[in-house]
């Protein structure tokens, strides 16, 4: 497996883990459950800025992990 595809795999892996606890925050009645739920999908989009940042940069350093 090469690391442009090990990325991709990253970043799908993080932006589902997002969706799931933007979902959760949605579906729960809890305040601090749903706080909880929203101040974790805003660190998981933290780590997706990151993570494509990261993927950009090795798509112009090494073209061919280009997908």
């Amino acid at each position: 497996m090469t690391v442009g595809t090990q990325m991709t795999q990253a970043i799908a892996t993080v932006q589902s883990a997002a969706a799931t606890m933007k979902t959760f925050a949605l579906e729960t009645q809890d305040q601090e459950a749903k706080k909880t739920f929203e101040q974790l999908a805003q660190t998981f989009d933290s780590a997706l800025n990151v993570l494509k940042g990261r993927e950009q940069y090795i798509q112009q350093q090494e073209p061919q992990y280009k997908q």
